[in-house]
């Protein structure tokens, strides 16, 4: 055994229990860790010849990078829709790495009979009936990719065509329609050969991100009259304002067509662990298929969300793997068979852990206490003569811009780069309707009503930063 390998593996307990050390340090520090960092510039390191060992390069990550990490993990992170880690997610992370388990469905490992527990429980706490399906994937974007993959094939079905074993070739044109898109949905059409020029944009509520069920008919109609194939992406939590689509409409058009329904709920879907919220996800185990995301409400480590449907007959049609050394067993467990990955790390560990230890009333009062922390924070905006809000903040988000008039993108990032140097908060730029606009978004489990008072006078604070 090469000689560096052989030194760390009999100092093992040594450098895990450093790394310990340094992982509850950093842990504990989090409230006071700067939310977002400006690192400075470094040089690469070159490839070694003989290596230094495992505590050497320990020791020079904490030296020339640790310290500028931000602090994502900590409760005045707002930046995306990013969550932390619970203890438990970690424990559970921690030990999916240890475990180091392919989870592709094999009968080597009872590591399938977990994800399906977690998947079970997952499904009890969207409110979510037996009859859809889940699978963990990597994120919202793959979410999205699997759900669009699955939907074209029905399309395919519908004209005849098995698209996972003869391609596009010879169909018309799909059209994807939404109201207000992620961005990872067009990618996601990219991806899969049907084209980003085939998103329509349908036109939205006056004043909102939520889709005119109205014009939503109305371009049904006209494919459906001209003949043309189509899926629906509906929205449970836009990611400006966290708007919401009327699912149950949405649905009984899209019944109604003959369309596929795919929702986004990336994390508008936890509204269904808050009963005050349950009635904004109204009609959403209606859908054939749905995006949720872990690594933002669940608070597990990246990389981690999870894809719903009730066609997985029609996932496994495009997923399918086939090789000698591959089991053909169609289970719901043979993963392999079911996501873009042949091999995948063991990621629902970390939401077993999580969802065992805080259950269904830990993450009631998580979603609850972040979207009453949302709701502070924006009535001050609100009675601010320094901003104005754009949105009601339904959520855990709030969307807003500078006080004044004709506000530009150069103004807006001139703040939010003096927000970032101060380190209290972190948040980011957006555009609503056309005008820029900054997102704080609230999805971290240790963000507490305590908060609210550094975050606002940081953000107070960068006002005047950015205007000396």
């Amino acid at each position: 055994m090469y000689e560096q390998l052989h030194a760390d593996r009999q100092r093992l307990d040594q450098i895990l229990a450093s790394v310990l050390e340094d992982s509850v340090r950093f842990l504990n520090a989090s409230s006071s860790r700067p939310a977002g960092v400006v690192p400075p510039a470094s040089d690469a390191e070159t490839l070694p010849e003989a290596g230094i060992g495992a505590t050497a390069t320990h020791d020079l990550f904490q030296s020339k990078y640790a310290d500028w990490m931000s602090g994502s993990a900590g409760p005045h992170y707002f930046g995306l829709v990013t969550g932390g880690a619970t203890p438990a997610s970690i424990a559970g992370d921690w030990l999916t790495t240890i475990y180091d388990q392919n989870a592709t469905g094999s009968e080597d490992s009872i590591a399938p009979q977990i994800e399906l527990a977690a998947i079970g429980m997952l499904r009890q706490l969207f409110g979510l009936s037996s009859a859809q399906a889940g699978v963990f994937v990597s994120g919202a974007t793959m979410a999205n990719f699997v759900g669009l993959a699955t939907a074209r094939q029905s399309v395919g079905h519908r004209n005849g065509v098995d698209i996972a074993k003869s391609g596009l070739s010879g169909l018309s044109p799909i059209h994807v329609l939404c109201g207000t898109p992620h961005s990872s949905v067009s990618k996601a059409m990219a991806m899969l050969g049907l084209g980003r020029d085939n998103m329509e944009r349908i036109a939205t509520l006056p004043g909102r991100e939520a889709v005119d069920v109205g014009a939503m008919r109305k371009r049904l109609t006209e494919l459906s009259e001209a003949g043309q194939s189509c899926v629906v992406v509906g929205n449970a939590g836009t990611v400006n304002s966290v708007d919401y689509d009327d699912l149950n409409a949405v649905a009984d058009l899209c019944s109604e067509f003959a369309v596929w329904l795919h929702v986004d709920a990336a994390f508008g879907g936890f509204a269904a662990c808050v009963p005050e919220k349950q009635s904004l996800v109204a009609g959403m185990d209606r859908a054939d298929s749905i995006t949720i995301d872990a690594h933002k409400w669940l608070n597990v480590p990246y990389d981690s969300a999870m894809i719903f449907t009730r066609h997985l007959h029609l996932q496994r049609e495009v997923f399918q793997n086939a090789a000698a050394y591959l089991e053909a067993d169609p289970s719901p467990s043979n993963f392999v068979n079911l996501t873009p990955e042949n091999s995948r790390r063991f990621r629902a560990l970390p939401a077993w852990f999580t969802l065992m230890a805080y259950g269904r009333d830990g993450y009631r009062e998580i979603v609850t206490r972040n979207c009453q922390i949302a709701e502070e924070i924006g009535k001050r905006i609100d009675a601010s003569s320094a901003f104005r809000l754009l949105a009601p903040v339904r959520m855990n988000g709030i969307v807003f811009t500078l006080a004044g008039d004709n506000v530009t993108h150069g103004q807006i990032q001139a703040y939010l780069q003096a927000v970032q140097v101060d380190g209290v908060l972190y948040m980011t730029p957006t555009e609503y309707f056309n005008a820029p606009a900054i997102r704080i978004s609230v999805s971290n489990w240790r963000t507490t009503e305590h908060d609210i008072a550094d975050v606002w006078n940081g953000m107070l604070a960068a006002l005047e930063s950015a205007s000396s």
